[in-house]
């Protein structure tokens, strides 16, 4: 098959989670031996930014880890969209896309109707912001890949899309996977402070459990606002700021646990979806304690694969515990590996994906094709 994919960014991820889960999706149907091609602005937010920080090594790290995989990196003035879908069996549109892109891939697919075209949405903006959702055309579009059931119902209550298929994250198990390193920390989470949408949580969940316990503590992201840095130095917790995703499980690996403290529309509005962070932890097989989400799509198994606290006396109480008995961690820690290596890895997804596409007719056999072709800069 050829598969033609318009995503923000499969090179960069600073501040961009949708990355891992596409580099895993990507290296896996290039593993099966599909032509995989992904476009990609070149001046992106999320490349800028990385690039602005980390300077042009950050992009030959992650060919490091991820050889193979490259982007089409293009400008919207200029990209020929007859040329990019030329030959395409498959294309998947992300939500990260501009509304003008999103109707003209649209309107190519109703005047060539012989691949098939999905919208893909990773995000919470059809709650939080579903003004801007409503505003993209999807009506040249076979359907929706929603990353939780609250998100495909919504689609198809709105009108938005004829179709729709609940298309989980998962853990990129190549990468992220246990690994064996000398424990320096206690606890490191690793996340982007974001847009206030969980400034209290992460002071209840995080910062005062681990000041209070005098907790080893490392803290990773981007996007932290100078007060909440210095609510980590009082609290003894070093921040680290970015660090690629790629090098998520080295930090993992020297650390005895950590948390997931998700973002407000995700606990509340959007119950039951999870984000990255949590396949990527199990799958490193660490302890997990969750400040309050609900896992109402049955992903997982409360209770056994982490540990789901109330508040953050409650919090402070299970993370004593798993630094006490190093028995009940391993358990822990095992359960949601196994749940992850089960039911939640990128090969799992690619799975799901032939198979919705196989329902509508598509033939899957990844030897379609004599080759992968070649992927370039245009």
């Amino acid at each position: 098959m050829k598969i033609v994919m318009f995503y923000h960014s499969l090179l960069s991820d600073w501040n961009h989670g949708n990355a891992h889960f596409l580099r895993g999706i990507v290296w896996n149907l290039l593993e099966l031996g599909h032509d995989v091609r992904v476009y990609e602005p070149k001046d992106g937010w999320s490349i800028s930014n990385l690039i602005a920080q980390s300077g042009h090594a950050a992009i030959s790290q992650f060919y490091q880890y991820y050889p193979g995989l490259l982007s089409m990196r293009y400008d919207a003035g200029s990209l020929d969209i007859d040329r990019a879908l030329d030959g395409a069996d498959l294309v998947i549109v992300h939500e990260w896309n501009a509304h003008e892109l999103v109707a003209n891939i649209g309107n190519h697919h109703q005047a060539h109707n012989n691949y098939i075209l999905l919208f893909h949405d990773t995000h919470h903006r059809s709650v939080t912001a579903p003004y801007e959702m409503a505003n993209y055309d999807l009506s040249g579009y076979d359907g929706v890949l929603a990353f939780g059931r609250r998100v495909h119902d919504i689609y198809l209550k709105q009108g938005w899309a004829k179709r729709a298929w609940v298309w989980h994250e998962a853990a990129d198990t190549r990468i992220f996977k246990p690994l064996a390193r000398p424990k320096t920390k206690d606890l490191v989470w690793i996340g982007n402070w974001g847009d206030e949408e969980r400034s209290q949580e992460l002071k209840e969940f995080l910062i005062e459990p681990a000041a209070k316990l005098k907790l080893r503590s490392a803290v990773y992201g981007v996007r932290y606002p100078q007060w909440g840095i210095n609510e980590l130095d009082r609290a003894g917790i070093e921040y680290r700021s970015y660090v690629p995703n790629f090098k998520v499980p080295e930090i993992f690996a020297g650390a005895k646990f950590t948390v997931h403290v998700p973002r407000r529309p995700y606990a509340a509005a959007l119950a039951g979806i999870p984000t990255i962070r949590v396949f990527e932890a199990l799958a490193c097989r660490l302890p997990l304690i969750c400040a309050p989400w609900k896992d109402t799509e049955g992903l997982f198994h409360p209770g056994e694969d982490y540990i789901i606290v109330h508040n953050g006396s409650e919090m402070a109480q299970w993370m004593e515990r798993i630094l006490a008995d190093d028995e009940f961690a391993k358990h822990l820690a095992g359960n949601g590996y196994r749940t992850i290596i089960e039911r939640h890895t990128c090969a799992h997804r690619v799975k799901e994906l032939m198979a919705i596409c196989e329902s509508m007719g598509m033939d899957c056999s990844p030897n379609k094709f004599k080759s992968r072709g070649v992927m370039a800069n245009v």
